[in-house]
């Protein structure tokens, strides 16, 4: 006898073919019934064999398209009614009481596409937006759910005759193909300014950047500054109008083999950079790569990223400066107007659409660890994939002041935003509060409990204490922990390794080498490195050389030869205008400027991160770091500079030194955390914090307490920096509001 089965999918289920995909599952069974998308998923009504009703149920659960991530199939039974085949039926507005569907990230361009851009049989020969339901805009075109044309910025797009065949007919991989189109009646191209408008506005905007000129490109989730990699004198302009002195750019590359020229490039980050996500891959540099040497000066990695749009692959067909279209200091502009008035005077033409992007979505940045990834910026074709936490009230936690990321929990489920920057500006506020309204909107969450992090000063802080809703104050290197155990699905407790520069501490100064014993729901501070005085508060983050100052170095060395040596190492001393604080961030600073790497940085972590590349991997020697105190130690890390001071005077090689140090530094969280385990019996240590980017360090921090017998938990959804920040926080107000 047929049975017949009511079954609701949750999950990224919506622009991802899942209806298809149903379809042609339920009728190769040969089962009866209907499909269609809601607020809250896929709803499903199946009839047939009891057999083959099963066989659907478990093939929905684990073989999904590609794109799709099933969270939840729960089931019903129904009265069979004996149907007659299997159908598609209009999508159903309202929302469930279960809550909205999650919305799919945008996915870069599909092989079958490709093949079609590249086909002169083809109607979309060289169609910069073709795209089919395995590929293609999702997430930054998305205005509401469910996911339908007319929830799109495509809705004021009619689609031609052969267009509309493809998205009614469900044997075709154009089936609700949201954003499908073609020439006839999709989006087009135009190059400003240029007069007449050229017939190729692709083939002039390549021969404006052969030339020279600086280009901005509207791209997926905003525009795009492009020059020839290759070009010095190109690059050196781009760095000039946009104020930016050195912190490296990203290249786009048109294939692998381009790739390879510049880098050395594993397996694991060929996967990323070919795969559907295509984030920004921090990869080695090959000595002599073929680079104006203003795109990364002093840098022994390269940015690169494939490219993951239509366009991209018209345009690209040698190495691209590809960076974000904004100012400095402001995000990334992704409206039309915003953009053409932000970047006047950075480029000199703009190739841009009237596809408008609806929510702006940075490039994603990744690193590889030991074959994973290791997120850095965590935005486009990652973001708004949901996180698993423990279900509690709906949350939204603002996250902290630098690469902010807020996050809206509700439901099993955490909502981290696309990268935002740093909350620093009107205009980078401005993005923040349109941001939560769209997440609010999109995935019907009202929050009732705020989480923030408590440095007074922060706007994000700010933005929260304004609501007049319940709200949790979670402590910063907390936050960290608590985003790495949500990362890895834990709960703890942990040994937590919180590295970072700043953040505001219990006692009112500024951590940052912090040894917590940590849960979701509370933490001990149980040890930390030695407090140092900040000289200058701010100017210490920007001058690493006061941070030498402040550890005492001897002022016969070179970091001392400054007018202002005197006067700091005063202020130091003195605790005048110095804070203290016990930041490792801090302390690599400090060994960076003795051994005369850095002493002014231009961008966040550029002394930190020299020093790393700066270091001998082959090396194995450690300098070691005393530990006072009992309960709450302090590990003294001018142990650690004393001894890089003694092999400089020594004349040992400055690589050496540098590797010394990042052993010592992994040696001390290895004695550390078992001078916890001895007190606590706890077995698990998470690892988090900005200096955790740091893949030298990391790597020996995590073989020694492999080897000690440690389980080690490290990031691979959210970055370890502050961009994960607010997945921490979201995950401590959901622990403390359920019942213990």
């Amino acid at each position: 006898m047929d049975v017949r089965v009511g079954v609701r999918v949750e999950g990224i289920v919506q622009g991802v073919g899942f209806r298809p995909f149903v379809h042609g599952l339920a009728t190769g069974l040969g089962l009866s019934g209907l499909v269609g998308n809601d607020a809250g998923g896929v709803f499903i009504e199946v009839e047939g064999a009891p057999d083959s009703v099963g066989r659907f149920l478990d093939a929905l659960r684990t073989h999904p398209p590609r794109l799709a991530a099933v969270d939840r199939v729960t089931t019903r039974d129904l009265d069979p009614r004996g149907d007659d085949g299997f159908t598609i039926v209009d999508s159903v507005a309202a929302a469930p009481a279960e809550g909205r569907a999650a919305v799919s990230w945008d996915a870069a361009t599909c092989e079958d596409c490709l093949r079609e851009l590249r086909d002169p049989a083809d109607r979309r020969y060289r169609y910069p937006f073709l795209n089919c339901t395995a590929c293609g805009p999702r997430y930054t075109i998305v205005t509401d759910v469910p996911y339908d044309r007319p929830n799109t910025t495509m809705a004021g797009f009619a689609m031609c005759g052969p267009c509309a065949a493809e998205y009614a007919d469900p044997a075709d991989r154009r089936f609700h193909a949201q954003p499908v189109c073609c020439p006839a009646c999709g989006p087009s191209l135009t190059l400003l300014p240029h007069s007449p408008p050229p017939d190729d506005p692709v083939a002039a905007a390549r021969a404006l950047l052969e030339d020279g000129a600086v280009l901005a490109v509207k791209g997926l989730g905003g525009y795009h500054l492009a020059v020839r990699a290759a070009d010095e004198a190109a690059v050196a302009a781009l760095r000039a109008r946009k104020h930016r002195e050195e912190k490296p750019f990203a290249v786009m590359v048109p294939d692998m083999a381009a790739a390879r020229a510049l880098c050395v490039v594993d397996d694991a980050e060929e996967a990323l950079l070919t795969g559907p996500r295509r984030p920004i891959v921090l990869a080695r540099r090959r000595p002599g790569a073929p680079l104006a040497e203003a795109v990364a000066p002093g840098n022994a990695t390269l940015g690169l990223m494939l490219p993951y749009t239509p366009l991209h692959h018209l345009l690209v067909t040698e190495p691209l400066v590809m960076t974000s279209g904004n100012a400095s200091d402001e995000p990334i502009a992704h409206r039309d107007d915003d953009a053409l008035k932000q970047l006047d005077g950075i480029a000199d033409a703009f190739l841009v659409h009237d596809r408008p992007i609806h929510t702006r979505a940075d490039d994603s940045v990744v690193r590889v660890f030991r074959g994973r990834p290791l997120p850095v910026r965590r935005s486009r074709g990652y973001a708004p994939e949901p996180v698993p936490i423990p279900d509690g009230p709906p949350v939204l936690a603002c996250g902290a002041e630098l690469k902010n990321t807020f996050c809206l929990a509700g439901g099993g489920r955490a909502f981290v935003s696309p990268h935002i920057g740093d909350l620093e500006n009107y205009e980078t506020l401005r993005a923040y509060e349109e941001g939560i309204a769209h997440f609010r909107r999109l995935f019907a969450i009202t929050p009732e409990l705020l989480a923030y992090d408590p440095h007074p000063e922060y706007l994000s802080t700010k933005y929260a204490l304004d609501q007049d809703l319940p709200a949790v104050a979670v402590q910063h290197h907390h936050a960290h922990i608590a985003s790495c155990l949500a990362d890895n699905g834990v709960s703890g407790p942990v040994i937590g390794v919180a590295f970072d520069g700043t953040g505001f501490g219990t006692d009112g100064t500024l951590w940052g080498g912090e040894f917590l014993v940590a849960g979701l729901r509370g933490f001990e501070r149980a040890g930390h490195l030695e407090p140092v005085p900040m000289p200058g508060g701010a100017a210490a983050i920007r001058e690493p050389w006061r941070m030498a100052a402040a550890y005492g170095v001897p002022d016969d060395l070179p970091v001392a030869r400054r007018p202002e040596w005197d006067t700091v190492t005063a202020m130091a001393r003195r605790r005048v205008n110095a804070p203290l604080t016990s930041s490792m961030g801090r302390l690599f600073d400090a060994v960076a400027a003795v051994l005369g790497i850095r002493d002014r940085v231009h961008y966040e972590g550029q002394a930190a991160a020299e020093l790393e590349q700066r270091a001998d991997p082959s090396e194995r020697a450690a300098y070691r770091a005393s530990v006072h105190g009992g309960t709450a130690f302090t590990v003294a890390g001018s142990d650690l500079l004393d001894a890089a001071v003694a092999d400089l005077r020594a004349g040992v090689p400055v690589p050496l030194i540098a590797a010394r140090f990042h052993n010592g530094v992994a040696a001390l969280i290895v004695d550390a955390a078992t001078r916890l385990r001895d007190t606590t019996g706890l077995g698990t240590v998470a690892l988090s914090g900005g200096v955790f980017q740091n893949m030298l360090l990391l790597d020996r921090a995590v073989a020694g307490l492999t080897a000690a017998g440690f389980e080690v938990l490290t990031h691979h959804n959210v970055p370890p920096n502050d961009g994960g920040l607010s997945l921490g926080q979201a995950a401590v107000a959901t622990a403390r509001s359920l019942p213990t």
